[in-house]
């Protein structure tokens, strides 16, 4: 065998025994009548002694050859180490090599392999597997590992079934951009990769199979970000017999066991909030509510006071920032910038301090007296040193732009601790919104969301106003699950189908063997779907999904790692029947 423990589990107990570890060479320190190297695998790192006095000469030799990265076997004894390191779980001992072996030698590598690296992160994609050997890449692949064994668990334990379902499908028009594959048996047609199992998990409980789950790769071909990927990684779900509540305690259930199992916390029942609420307190669908600085309407006490910009807008809010009363006119000046990138695209911003003593002074003084401000302050919740900020125009460009000034006071000011976690159910979303480019509605999640019953007669009146039977699940202001009870009869699908602009034809050639199989008795049915990436992500405390993913692409949707995308050659596209403009 090529070892007979791992590096990370000899202590002082072992002493005196005779060991054998392979593994790769840390770093390597000569002094001339001594050597030591740090020898690392997966599990930890042991310390390796060679010298002049007790090292056969042929041995010591080759361990002065060594370089980082070398894979090497050893053969020796554990001895107690003479300058003890407690911060190491191999600290106590060390061992006096007698054999060694090099099983592959290795170039210089681009980077250090350290905690802290001076490889940038283009250069660690590059060589990601280096980069994997770093314990922050490491330990948050071994994370996620345990959290994909727990969701397992808690869901078998629940009575759920993982089923497989397939991944060369058919592309269907709602939704993102699907990747597509050629067929080259199929002349001129297309699979497409799923974006998500949906209509598949819909024909599983059609088939009887009540409780389904899959940790199952999807696709989407769209713009990416810290907390996207064109392939990612869903636990998909879905339960037949089954109202809105039954799937919010279930999934409920199984984000309680992941935060006490992989985190060690204990939760309440999780709050719920209604989008339109979170809307107006938030400014967004997914609101972080481990901090508060929630949003507080204007309007009645800023509007007709001879202050036209606020009186020309359809929307004026404010929120207090706790303790950033104190805060310098440059610091203030500086927020004002903030929101006024074309990131953001405020045209400017209203500021008012109130002071320790219970005065209020503000940007716009001439327009506002205390009595005036005093409600500002009532309004918004802001206490003496805080700072007020008001924003103001359309409704939905202002609510959002606040919202991100808020995230990033949030951050700022330390409010968002990664290891506090506030889970959060936000419910009651519109069913459709309206898209100026196409000029007609969408479905808000997708097409196959039923609409909440009492809403119905809305669809023929008043779309927009109808809410949908559907819910998303909030961890520290991103949606991390998110589902829907599903229509499950053929006429309201079809309904759907029409409000959504489909021709009659156009649904049967997109859908028509779901709307067949509704046909045959279809159950009462819903799910939901977490990402499994971004869940995991904010478990291990950080903000972005790559180092949670073996293998990640760039910004650019590309591996640098194996090149891909890349060319093919001109014989597979004439087998494909593709001709590149």
């Amino acid at each position: 065998m090529y070892r007979s423990h791992n590096c990370g589990e000899l202590n002082a107990m072992k002493i005196n025994q005779e060991v054998t570890l392979a593994g790769w060479v840390q770093k390597s320190r000569n002094k001339g009548f001594m050597i030591w190297v740090d020898l690392r695998d997966r599990y930890g790192i042991t310390q390796l002694i060679f010298d002049t006095d007790r090292t056969q000469k042929e041995v010591f030799d080759r361990a002065a050859s060594l370089g980082r990265e070398f894979v090497i076997q050893v053969k020796g004894t554990v001895i107690e180490r003479e300058s003890k390191n407690p911060g190491m779980a191999t600290g106590e001992i060390e061992i006096l090599v007698s054999e060694l072996t090099i099983l592959n030698a290795a170039i210089i590598p681009p980077f250090s392999i350290e905690d802290e690296t001076d490889g940038g992160e283009e250069l660690r994609m590059k060589y990601r597997y280096l980069d994997i050997r770093r314990n922050p890449v490491k330990n948050s692949l071994i994370f996620r590992h345990k959290v994909g064994i727990e969701v397992r668990n808690y869901l078998s334990k629940q009575g759920f079934i993982e089923v497989e379902t397939p991944v060369l499908i058919k592309s269907t028009p709602e939704g993102a951009r699907d990747f597509v594959v050629p067929s080259r048996m199929n002349e001129g047609q297309f699979y497409a990769l799923p974006q998500s199992p949906q209509t598949f998990k819909q024909l599983l409980m059609v088939g009887g199979m009540d409780k389904y789950f899959q940790i199952v790769k999807c696709f989407r071909d769209e713009d990416l970000r810290a907390d996207r990927q064109p392939e990612f990684t869903q636990i998909d779900c879905e339960m037949a017999f089954v109202e809105q509540e039954d799937i919010i305690q279930t999934f409920e259930g199984l984000a309680s066991h992941l935060l006490k199992e992989v985190k060690g916390i204990e939760t309440g029942p999780f709050p719920r909030m209604t989008y339109d609420e979170a809307m107006k307190k938030y400014g967004n669908d997914k609101p972080d509510i481990r901090f508060g600085m929630e949003f507080g309407e204007l309007n009645e006490v800023t509007q007709h006071k001879d202050f036209a910009v606020f009186n020309t807008s359809e929307l004026v809010v404010g929120i207090a920032v706790p303790g950033a009363g104190a805060y310098t006119r440059k610091q203030i000046d500086e927020l004002i910038d903030w929101v006024k990138r074309p990131q953001v695209g405020a045209s400017g911003m209203v500021y008012a301090k109130y002071e320790a003593d219970g005065s209020i002074k503000s940007s716009v003084d001439k327009f506002y007296d205390q009595a005036d401000l005093q409600k500002w302050a009532e309004i918004t919740g802001a206490k003496p040193g805080d700072l007020i900020l008001v924003l103001s125009g359309d409704a939905q460009k202002t609510r959002t732009r606040m919202s991100a000034l808020r995230m990033e006071l949030a951050t700022r000011l330390g409010l968002r601790d990664p290891e506090v976690f506030a889970p959060l159910w936000v419910v009651d979303f519109p069913l459709l919104e309206w898209d100026e480019d196409s000029a007609r509605f969408h479905a808000m999640h997708h097409p196959f969301t039923s609409p909440k019953p009492e809403d119905m007669p809305l669809l023929e009146t008043n779309p927009a106003a109808v809410r949908a039977n559907a819910y998303d699940l909030v961890l520290n202001g991103n949606e991390i699950g998110g589902g829907s009870i599903r229509i499950h009869d053929k006429a309201t699908q079809s309904l759907m189908f029409k409000y959504l602009g489909f021709t009659e034809e156009q649904a049967k050639a997109q859908f028509g063997f779901l709307m067949d199989a509704f046909q045959f008795g279809a159950p009462p049915h819903g799910g939901l779907a977490f990402g499994f990436d971004r869940l995991v992500a904010i478990l291990g405390g950080q903000e972005t999904i790559r180092d949670f993913i073996a293998f990640p692409k760039n910004n650019s949707g590309r591996d640098v790692m194996i090149d891909a995308p890349s060319a093919i050659d001109n014989a597979q596209l004439d087998e494909l029947h593709i001709r590149l403009k």
